[in-house]
Parts: structure tokens; C-alpha cells; sequence
């Protein structure tokens, strides 16, 4: 599942993050949301636009439901997309951008968005 697309921003491929970081990454439905999101970005976007769409994503749109979200982001989850070399967190401008080429992480966000087998 491993692809040679390259970050060119960043020159990172996916084989510079091991499955089993990655499978931690996407343990969490919220880090799934905010990377699902990121690949359909083309660069930086403000940190609140992540935090609005996982709100949206959560069915849960309120003013207190987006502070929880985005106080998540900030504190769980965007840490742990860094320190895995998925994301950059800009935490002076309040933006995030993925690290790697968004076509990489596509056939990750796709095994976790079909529907269980029984």
C-alpha cells in the first residue's frame, strides 16, 4: 500500500513513515477526519477550518462542540500527526498542511471509510 509519491514541499514519501505509525495515526476517527481533509487541500489551511469540517464530520455543530474539537486538535491529536511526520502544525499563523503526498495517505483514508464486513 506504499507509494513513491513525493511531498514536494517537503521531498517526504509515505516510506518515510512506518505502517505502524501510520495505523496509530489513523486509530483515532478524529486524526482520520482532520487527514481525510487535509488531502483535499492543496497547501496550509487555517487550524479552525480543520477543526469547523471535524465538527461537521462529528455531527456535532455547535459553538462548545467546535472549542472541544479544535482544543483537541491542538493539544492530542496534531501533536501526534507531527511527531508521526504526517502533518506540519504552525502554531504561531494557526495552520496545518500534510507532510506527505496527500495520493499516499488516499488508500489509508479509503480501508477506513468502508463499511465493516460481518
Amino acid at each position: 500500500m506504499k507509494s513513491d509519491a513525493i511531498d514536494p514541499e517537503t521531498g517526504r514519501t509515505i516510506d518515510d513513515v512506518s505502517p505502524t505509525t501510520i495505523f496509530a495515526a489513523f486509530a483515532s476517527e478524529r486524526r482520520q477526519h482532520a487527514l481525510g481533509y487535509l488531502t483535499t487541500r492543496p497547501g496550509a489551511v487555517p487550524l479552525g477550518d480543520v477543526a469547523e469540517y471535524v465538527a461537521i464530520e462529528e455531527d456535532a455543530v455547535t459553538r462548545d462542540r467546535y472549542e472541544r474539537v479544535l482544543t483537541g486538535l491542538v493539544h492530542n491529536h496534531l501533536p501526534h500527526l507531527t511527531e508521526a511526520g504526517l502533518v506540519r502544525y504552525d502554531p504561531v499563523r494557526e495552520t496545518v498542511r500534510l507532510a506527505v503526498d496527500a495520493d499516499a495517505l488516499r488508500p489509508y483514508l479509503d480501508l477506513v471509510s468502508r463499511p465493516a464486513v460481518e
